[in-house]
């Protein structure tokens, strides 16, 4: 949550965190500053999104070759010109940037006005620049760190003064990423806002500070001594960040499935049929599976729970991240954790890795991001390859988190010997068909915007899926709540008569996960219950299923695959539906109202 784009070179500095800002906008969109230096301070803030910041400055260019951007998801205080960042001393010319949240900032704000500083705002952040102004003796990084020292809770902070060179930046669980530029460098809270200016990138870690200035970077670990920079290289092309034509990045990201899939079995099929995921854990020698993830990436681990358990034959169950700390959980040297997280600084998913290797448990992570928190966190990193996702509705990293899980599956199964060499190698030739199978089910994309018209005047929508696919509809109810606004629940089908199914009218439409299957005769027979109550249904159902018809209103097929590989073909029309609604509703389908892309506060 919250963006954060700055800048110190040669250059007009103001265009290029702009044009970060641009960049991560789906951090956060309830507010959006700038503060730029040239030996005075020039800030511009404005509640809204981006756009409106943009026409200001557009009107009110700022000068300087240093500047701090901040694009806000609001926590303390609501989304106002006064709360947006940079937050300021009196004078202006020390100023900050802030992700994360200052637990105790109430005690330290009464302190400071205590001793004379006045607040303008309602954050937790603007505590932070008073105490780093009354700690300040000339040496800024030094009045940073003992800044820090003092405060509780998560933060990414980039600090600037207006009389001194460098920016000062200070990293504790909210993710902070420096670009390294020639004669000029970047930071950012993702590396999408670095992508137009370089692709050598250092990971602030935890506790870590560092000085940037025109001609170099500083890293000083905890204790307050220089450390190695640890430089990385984004393994992305600066447009895959980029629209480059589509009307939003969600319906762009839909679109790029087959190609992220393609890119995941590359990365993990062996040449004679086999799967490997590159994890050192000794698969044989686990005895259970626990998924910690959040939202989507939980509905995939649902899915992954499911093939584990079939392929491999070991107890597997997903815990919701935020709760999973908080239970004393039971795990142990056999007990194999999975973290899920596309941007890999989730925090609740980041404190569940923390809390289950306190508990002795070997740690995975699949991440989209090599560099992340949680990557660093584990003892191994499987990674999802699906490129930059912008939309702050998870569509293909969801697939490659799927995908992902299906290999660990298959991996483990033969692993522990219940799948021999041939069963593995029928199962991965049958994945790869899969981006093919993906293509066509895109290419039915105008059966999907048709068929959205079964929601018009719906006041709820009932997602209902069986075996595997309880959790494809989990996920397809998220889908079209997290971006049309329409109230949408899941359930197991089997379990729509013991309560759900008292929902049933004609204002409450079905959306029925029905692709052939082993329980696809009982799928049928609970459909009939719903249209004995004058309930609509729209399925998804295999291509050639004869029977569906007679059960359903309306029909969207889908290519046929095995069962077990459902679940990833559904997942296009499902999205397909939730994009089409939210366009027909006119909603902006990029940045939803109220959320941000990555959550990385409590």
């Amino acid at each position: 949550m919250c963006g954060i784009a700055c800048y110190v070179g040669p250059r007009d500095a103001a265009p290029i965190v702009l044009d970060g800002l641009r960049r991560l906008e789906y951090r956060g969109y309830d507010s959006a500053g700038i503060v730029t230096f040239d030996g005075a301070a020039h800030a511009l803030k404005r509640a809204g999104k981006l756009a409106v910041l943009r026409d200001a400055a557009e009107r009110h260019p700022l000068p300087g070759a240093r500047a701090l951007g901040h694009t806000r998801w609001a926590t303390h205080g609501p989304p106002t010109d006064g709360n947006a960042h940079p937050h300021a001393t009196e004078d202006g010319r020390l100023a900050l940037v802030h992700n994360g949240i200052v637990e105790n900032h109430a005690a330290l704000r009464a302190e400071l006005e205590a001793a004379g500083h006045t607040f303008v705002s309602d954050t937790d952040s603007e505590t932070v620049v008073h105490l780093i102004e009354q700690l300040d003796d000339g040496d800024l990084h030094a009045a940073v760190r003992a800044a820090t020292d003092r405060l509780n809770g998560a933060w990414a902070l980039v600090v600037a003064h207006a009389e001194r060179p460098e920016i000062v930046v200070a990293r504790r669980t909210s993710p902070l990423v420096i670009g390294l530029g020639d004669g000029e460098q970047f930071v950012a809270s993702d590396v999408a806002a670095l992508l137009p200016h370089t692709r050598r990138v250092v990971y602030l870690r935890d506790g870590e500070t560092a000085v940037l200035r025109e001609d170099g970077v500083t890293v000083y670990d905890e204790a307050g001594a220089p450390t190695d920079l640890r430089e990385e290289a984004i393994p992305w092309e600066a447009d895959a960040a980029e629209k480059n034509g589509w009307p939003h990045y969600m319906l762009k990201e839909i679109f790029e499935q087959p190609t992220v899939v393609r890119s995941v079995l590359q990365d993990a099929l062996t040449p004679d049929g086999g799967v490997d995921l590159g994890l050192r854990v000794d698969l044989a020698d686990v005895d259970r599976v626990v998924v910690v993830a959040a939202g989507t990436a939980a509905y995939a681990g649902r899915l992954g729970a499911a093939w584990i358990e079939r392929f491999a034959r070991i107890p597997a169950h997903v815990e919701i991240a935020s709760e999973f700390r908080y239970r004393d959980p039971v795990v142990g040297p056999r007990t194999l954790v999975v973290a899920v997280s596309q941007s890999g600084e989730t925090i609740d998913t980041l404190e569940a890795v923390r809390e289950a290797g306190r508990a002795g448990a070997h740690r995975a992570a699949f991440v989209n991001v090599r560099g992340s928190s949680i990557a660093r966190e584990v003892e191994d990193v499987s990674p999802l390859c699906a490129g930059p996702e912008i939309g702050v509705a998870s569509t293909k990293a969801y697939l490659a988190m799927a995908t992902r899980f299906l290999l660990l599956a298959l991996q483990m199964g033969r692993a522990r010997g219940v799948l021999d060499d041939d069963a593995v190698a029928s199962w991965t030739a049958d994945l790869r068909a899969l981006p093919a199978r993906l293509e066509e089910a895109l290419a039915r994309r105008d059966a999907v915007r048709e068929a959205v018209a079964a929601f018009d005047g719906a006041r709820s929508v009932l997602y209902l899926g069986r075996g595997t696919n309880v959790a494809s509809a989990y996920e397809g109810a998220l889908k079209l709540k997290e971006i049309s606004y329409l109230h949408a629940e899941a359930y197991p089908t089997g379990e729509m008569k013991h309560g759900p199914i008292a929902l049933i009218d004609a204002t409450v439409p079905v959306v029925a996960l029905a692709p052939d299957g082993p329980l696809h005769a009982k799928t049928l027979s609970n459909l009939a219950e719903v249209r004995a109550r004058d309930g609509r249904i729209l399925a998804l159902a295999s291509d050639g299923d004869e029977a569906i018809a007679a059960h359903a209103d309306r029909v969207l097929w889908t290519p046929r695959v095995p069962d077990a590989l459902s679940p990833l073909v559904l997942a296009v029309p499902m999205q397909l539906l939730a994009y089409e609604t939210a366009v027909r509703l006119g909603r902006d389908v990029d940045q939803p109202r109220n959320l941000a892309k990555s959550v990385t506060v409590e």
